[in-house]
């Protein structure tokens, strides 16, 4: 199989516009025509990752952070990037990075957080906004469904768990064919007035050209009418972090004993203890400090993230435990989620996970 059909398809589940903005997703080197032997699923895609896939003869590797994030002026191996990125180019495997694709998906890192502490109703902390549009497209009766069918297919519609999701307006629309057209009803210099269907969808607006394309090409007519709206509509599926609650609250420390065992802690950086049991939990793996008004506006009781720095835990104000349990610990399921992802949509493909921890930080008690 090719790199760009194996790039196609996890796109497909995984589409690099849901990452963040400020990200590298995506493939970082190879070449898109090669045939893939075989994929390697890691966190980190260092040297020591680099020469894991060329033992095992696997020309792919899949990792969850980019190990190339900032622009590269040359590849001399003066680094720790370097080293791996040429090492990879040179043994001819292709780099491919996952990282806030995954963070921000519902079924992502966060995700697998909540469900690692046993955690109920769960609801993504910071959805994403700006990410939806609506479009209406006005199509005579007798073609709508056809037009529906055909957006659908390009994806427009989906709304959660839900797909195919459209609303309609049934209505009369007019129209004078000038010269020069070539109408599909009516005749020129003279009103015509139609039967037509409102159809309303919305979807992702990194779809918007092919779902576009998708109406008009289905479209009978020659001039297709039709609104784009930009939606401030948040997005419920899609975003950074979660939050849920336990069936029962416990003490703040069974709760710190209990993400010792989860995460296979030594120790835990975390604010005063408050006293209080602890029921909603609002987590967000990596560097989360960002989400830490938002989980302290939703009333969570406690807060468990990575890098968290010293001022940051001033910001609980005493209202809320944070908890700091390591950027590479908070993440330490996602190379088994990634794995499974991508054994499932390649089931007759050779996937390994690593066998390199890659956590750079160590601790000595």
């Amino acid at each position: 199989m090719k790199l760009k059909e194996i790039i196609s398809t996890i796109e497909k589940r995984l589409p690099k516009q849901q990452a963040e903005d400020f990200d590298n997703v995506g493939l970082l080197c190879g070449n898109p025509e090669r045939e893939i032997t075989g994929m390697l699923v890691c966190h980190d895609a260092l040297e020591i990752v680099v020469d894991e896939a060329i033992h095992q003869n696997l020309n792919l590797i899949v990792c969850f952070h980019p190990i190339i994030f900032s622009g590269l002026k040359s590849l001399t191996g003066k680094n720790y990037v370097e080293k791996a990125v040429l090492k990879a180019i040179e043994n001819k495997i292709a780099i491919y990075a996952i990282h806030t694709t995954w963070d921000n998906d519902y079924l992502g890192v966060n995700h697998g957080i909540c469900q690692a502490l046993g955690l109920k109703n769960t609801k993504i902390l910071m959805p994403k906004t700006s990410f939806l549009e609506q479009m209406i497209v006005y199509v005579p009766q007798e073609f709508a469904q056809k037009v529906q069918e055909s957006v659908f297919a390009a994806g427009a519609g989906n709304i959660g768990f839900y797909d195919e999701c459209s609303f309609s307006v049934s209505g009369q629309g007019s129209f004078r064919p000038m010269e020069g057209s070539s109408p599909f009803s009516g005749v020129h210099g003279k009103r015509t007035v139609a039967d037509e269907v409102a159809l309303s969808v919305i979807y992702e607006k990194f779809k918007r050209n092919r779902i576009l394309h998708a109406a008009k090409t289905a479209h009978p007519y020659e001039e297709v009418a039709y609104q784009i709206y930009a939606l401030e509509n948040e997005n419920q599926y899609l975003g950074l972090g979660r939050y849920g609650e336990f069936v029962e609250a416990m003490e703040e420390e069974d709760f710190l004993n209990l993400l010792k065992n989860c995460f296979q802690l030594k120790v835990i950086r975390h604010s005063s203890l408050l006293n209080k049991k602890i029921k909603t939990v609002g987590v967000l793996g990596g560097s989360g400090a960002s989400g830490i008004k938002t989980a302290l506006a939703l009333q969570c009781d406690a807060y468990v993230t990575g890098d968290v720095k010293y001022h940051d835990f001033f910001s609980a104000e005493e209202k809320m435990l944070i908890c700091d349990i390591g950027h590479f610990e908070s993440e330490r399921f996602v190379v088994q989620q990634l794995f499974e992802i991508l054994s499932e949509k390649f089931p007759n493909f050779a996937i390994l996970k690593t066998k390199e921890n890659t956590n750079p930080v160590n601790y000595f008690l």
